[in-house]
């Protein structure tokens, strides 16, 4: 059955203490130069050198990256290779550098 006798009370809010975040950027240190950056991103993700994770075989358009198998080493078949430098661009490491070749 429906209560027809509802009335709507507005009661009063404790208030509540105020707690915002306040940003203070004096403390920060500044922004690393070029050096420092690289320097730092070998400290993070270890030595810059291939741990066949198969990325670049995986996105190469024209299957010019394959794996020997008994060496287990990434071989780049340039003669099949366009040079799109796909696989340089998804290479984690940063092991695959386009070069202009002369």
């Amino acid at each position: 059955m429906l209560n027809l006798k509802c009335s709507r009370e507005n009661l009063p809010r404790e208030k509540r203490e105020e707690k915002f975040l306040k940003l203070d950027f004096n403390h920060h240190v500044p922004p690393l130069n070029q050096q420092e950056a690289k320097d730092e991103s070998k400290r993070c993700l270890g030595n810059i050198s291939c741990e066949a994770c198969d990325l670049c075989r995986l996105v190469c358009p024209d299957l010019a990256i394959t794996r020997d198998m008994i060496t287990g080493e990434i071989i780049i078949d340039l003669d099949y290779c366009k040079g799109c430098g796909i696989c340089a661009w998804v290479c984690p490491k940063g092991a695959i550098n386009m070069v202009l070749d002369q």
